[in-house]
């Protein structure tokens, strides 16, 4: 990754490049582009961009959710819940130039720390084999019979995560989910 890039706000100028991004990314997990426009004008304090001096090479999506509620692949959410019981990672996707160089890691923190102020808890599903990427930043499988239908959208080895935010947690304790 070029030592110039760095994150930012999304804006509804860079759909165009982030449904790009997604297409070449998350082939295998397609969305529409209403998808991405509806968390960025829902929550666009969790939408990010990954600009770099040749454009932009990755983008994130998150926002306030329901513990234990992932929503479907390819869904619209119509609203965000008040309060929420999880900050929810959507998406995440680095061109391939801009891996390796650290910037999974400045957007996680960036995002970490605006999730402490919304719950005490991340989720995400993590897919196509992510699940030890995601466990590098603490997060846990918490994958349920309930939530077995909700991840088919997802694929076969989608796994439920979970990263608590709380004090404890550094401590070796674990949260409550259900």
């Amino acid at each position: 990754m070029a030592k110039t890039a760095t994150w930012r706000g999304m804006t509804p100028a860079d759909l165009p490049a982030v449904n790009a991004i997604a297409a070449v990314v998350h082939a295998a997990y397609p969305e529409d582009p209403a998808v991405f426009a509806e968390r960025l004008a829902l929550y666009p304090d969790g939408c990010f961009v990954l600009e770099t001096a040749n454009g932009l090479a990755g983008y994130l999506v998150s926002h306030p959710w329901h513990v234990m509620q992932p929503p479907a692949l390819n869904a619209l959410l119509g609203s965000m819940p008040q309060p929420a019981s999880t900050y929810y990672l959507h998406d995440i996707a680095l061109l391939p130039q801009a891996r390796g160089g650290g910037a999974a890691g400045t957007v996680l923190t960036m995002v970490f720390d605006h999730a402490a102020a919304v719950a005490d808890n991340v989720s995400l599903v993590a897919v196509g084999g992510t699940a030890p990427f995601w466990g590098r930043y603490r997060f846990a499988p918490h994958d349920t019979p309930s939530l077995a239908r909700k991840l088919q959208s997802y694929g076969k080895d989608a796994s439920y995560m979970v990263r608590s935010l709380s004090a404890d947690h550094a401590a070796g304790s674990t949260i409550s989910l259900e």
